[in-house]
């Protein structure tokens, strides 16, 4: 890894967790109640809180923008939930939301000199981005910014991760890894075990129908580790999603990232140091 792609996914590895905080803070789920989503299992409020941007989005283009998730389970969720509640209505919450779970992890901190030092260099990145051909990030950084620091780093970090994100669906795709092949393939190089990845809806008969074709294509091993040709193509994503994903930082001389680095510290460690997020996950995260 380049020392530049290493200083864009230092980036992302500090902002992801600030963005996820709305899928597991019990003050996401007490909001998405009070709409009417279930709340037993995650996936009613996560699908609504991720895909709100887009408008009343049906399930093929929630599937194509999501890519990872089986088309049959965010058939489940979409356009279903959009009866619930409006995107808009959906997008209120997930403010309030954000809000009150910044406030219980980090108190008054949040009216302090450090995030609002943290979300005047992390906005100017986010504002940097293009989003042309991303249309996740293109969605979120079409909303209106919050007046409030925490809420503007939460907003910033959540343009950012999607135009990651976008990135990264296009270098799948060039890669020829559709969204099934892709999950294996990143489970083959250890990024998270098989079971994590069975949280984005695909059967068994489908993970091997997957890992078949891979195996034909001479990138995993028959007990489904990656080949070295496997490991390249992996880095090789990798490395084009890091490219990708090296623009809006651009923004910021180096000293102010340095500065950007420093001042997210303390909130990455109090996200973490909460035990709301789940210690492996899909993204592989320290792990690649």
């Amino acid at each position: 890894m380049s020392d530049e792609s290493g200083r864009v996914r230092q980036m992302w590895h500090l902002l992801e967790p600030l963005h996820a905080v709305v899928y597991y803070a019990p003050q996401a789920f007490e909001e998405a109640a009070a709409l009417g989503y279930a709340t037993d299992e995650r996936w009613p409020s996560y699908f609504a809180w991720r895909a709100a941007p887009l408008g009343a989005a049906g399930a093929e283009r929630v599937a194509e923008t999501f890519h990872s998730f089986s088309p049959r389970m965010i058939g489940a969720y979409v356009p279903a939930g959009w009866s619930v509640a409006t995107p808009d209505a959906v997008l209120a919450a997930r403010e309030r939301a954000v809000d009150r779970a910044y406030r219980a992890l980090f108190g008054d901190a949040v009216d302090g000199s450090g995030f609002a030092g943290a979300a005047a260099l992390a906005r100017r990145a986010a504002l940097a981005a293009d989003v042309t051909g991303r249309p996740l990030a293109a969605a979120a950084a079409a909303l209106p910014w919050p007046e409030e620091p925490h809420l503007v780093l939460w907003h910033a970090a959540t343009i950012l991760r999607e135009h990651r994100g976008d990135g990264h669906v296009a270098a799948l795709v060039a890669a020829g890894l559709d969204p099934v092949e892709s999950l294996v393939s990143f489970a083959a190089v250890g990024a998270a075990r098989p079971e994590v990845f069975a949280s984005r809806g695909w059967s068994a008969g489908e993970w091997e129908s997957a890992r078949g074709r891979l195996a034909a294509r001479g990138l995993v091993e028959a007990d489904g580790t990656a080949t070295v040709e496997g490991r390249a193509l992996r880095a090789e994503v990798e490395r084009r999603t890091d490219e990708s994903a090296a623009q809006p930082w651009e923004a910021l001389a180096a000293e102010e990232r340095e500065r950007l680095v420093e001042l997210l510290g303390p909130v990455w460690v109090g996200v973490l140091g909460s035990g709301l997020l789940p210690s492996e996950t899909t993204l592989g995260i320290g792990k690649v």
